[in-house]
Order: C-alpha cells, then structure tokens, then sequence
C-alpha cells in the first residue's frame, strides 16, 4: 500500500511535535531563505489565517497593504 502525503500534511507533519520557540524558529529561519521554504510558509500562514478572528485578519491586510504601498512609493517615487 503506497502512502501519499500532500504538502500541507507534511509540512503539519514536519512541525508537528515542535515547541513554541522551535515553531518561532521554523518561521524566523524559513523568512528571506531559501525558495523552497515558501509553501511551507504558506501552510503556516494558512492555519494562523484559519484560526485567526476577522479582526485580526483584517489587520494582517492592512500590515500587507501598507507594506506593498510603501514598497511601491519607494520603487515609483512621485515626480517632485
């Protein structure tokens, strides 16, 4: 019998017995990393956005939003 596991069961797989600073560790080593650490990135953003109220889901786009405009204001400067 041939097991599959998809990305998101092997990344939960992955950190599943991890404690919090080792989680906190996961992440903090995985940001500005390696291409390959993006999905798993993406399943953990994916829990935190499930388990997370509107509120605080309404703040995380609006951290995202005001960091892409930022980003875009530096890399279009208006003309002066």
């Amino acid at each position: 019998m041939k097991v599959t596991l998809d990305l998101r069961q092997a990344i939960m797989n992955r950190v599943q017995n991890k404690s919090g600073d080792e989680l906190r560790g996961v992440i903090t080593d995985s940001i500005g990393g390696d291409e390959m650490a993006l999905p798993g990135l993406g399943v953990l953003f994916e829990v935190i956005w499930q388990q997370s109220a509107e509120a605080d889901q309404q703040k995380m786009v609006q951290t995202l939003y005001d960091y892409i405009q930022q980003a875009e204001s530096v890399a279009n400067p208006s003309p002066s």
